[in-house]
């Protein structure tokens, strides 16, 4: 009869409400206000991407698109530099991406290790370059000097190591166990295997959000561009991107003079959201695939500094 209640007892209280305290409630609050604050922003873009010409100028567009129109997406898809651009990002993302957690990783590992001679001056090394840079000018005529104007090393090589992320991926290493370094030393691994069989396998949370990391930063940078790439086939998404905001102004400043065509008018409002989401979606895309890794790989790298 006691073991009958008791069960009974545990049923009533799983089948109990939770009840939210007052701190909860506030906190989701916050929570559902910062969200909005980042999801609002974006799905106005996308509702003015697709609204009219006339429905933008008149106000009406605010979450949904007004007089549905696909003409800015017309425009974007049947520019043939637009989707060669977009091919010519994702190579140069890629590519960047993978050179750039090669250094990391190579860098990060041996300054782990206590028995590396001269590990605090590598380590300051790394370091002053957080807080002081040769500047604009001077990065501009070493790529200038190293004859990579005009090419796309040039988006690639400067800038391949973050000192941020090796700082991360370092913090992850060192605090991972010790001992199992020392068993697969005493099983004869040395210093690489032991890199590529033990350290990268158990930190594939951080990895993941390294690459990230890179991979955004990547893809939304168009200044490194701006400076060294003059050649159209060379111009990565953003930049083009850039270009078409400054040339949709050009059309909206000959529109008031009269002197603009009524195609590039008409799409010269919703061509610069349009653009933003063709440049934003693939990103977006891949995302949530390494999403899983992003709080658990920061976190953990975080442990031990």
């Amino acid at each position: 009869m006691t073991t009958m209640s008791k069960s009974t007892e545990r049923v009533i209280q799983e089948k109990k409400p939770k009840i939210w305290t007052p701190g909860q409630i506030v906190l989701m609050i916050v929570i559902l206000i910062f969200s909005l604050t980042c999801l609002l922003p974006f799905i106005n873009v996308a509702a003015v991407s697709l609204s009219s010409k006339s429905a933008i100028l008149r106000g009406d567009v605010s979450f949904w698109p007004v007089e549905f129109s696909t003409t800015a997406y017309d425009a974007i898809f049947s520019d043939k530099s637009m989707t060669r651009s977009l091919i010519f990002t994702v190579i140069i993302t890629v590519v960047y991406t993978a050179f750039s957690m090669i250094l990391t990783i190579l860098m990060a590992y041996p300054l782990t290790k206590s028995r590396l001679h001269g590990r605090k001056f590598f380590n300051f090394l790394a370091l002053f370059t957080m807080y002081f840079s040769g500047g604009t000018i001077p990065i501009y005529l070493n790529i200038k000097e190293l004859g990579l104007l005009d090419t796309p090393w040039s988006l690639i090589l400067p800038g391949m190591l973050s000192t941020y992320n090796m700082i991360i991926l370092k913090s992850f290493f060192s605090a991972l166990p010790k001992e199992l370094e020392e068993a697969a030393i005493i099983d004869g691994a040395n210093d690489f295997q032991v890199l590529l069989q033990v350290y990268l396998p158990l930190s594939m949370a951080s990895l993941a959000t390294l690459t990230l990391f890179y991979a955004v930063g990547k893809w939304n940078s168009f200044q490194d561009a701006l400076y060294y790439i003059s050649t159209k086939a060379y111009q990565p998404l953003q930049l083009k991107l850039y270009h078409i905001i400054k040339g949709s102004q050009a059309v909206d400043v000959a529109a008031l003079e009269g002197g603009a065509s009524t195609v590039a008018t008409s799409v010269s409002e919703s061509i610069e959201p349009a653009t933003i989401i063709f440049a934003t979606l693939p990103i977006l895309v891949v995302y949530p695939f390494v999403q899983r890794y992003f709080v658990s790989g920061v976190t953990i790298g975080a442990v031990k500094g």
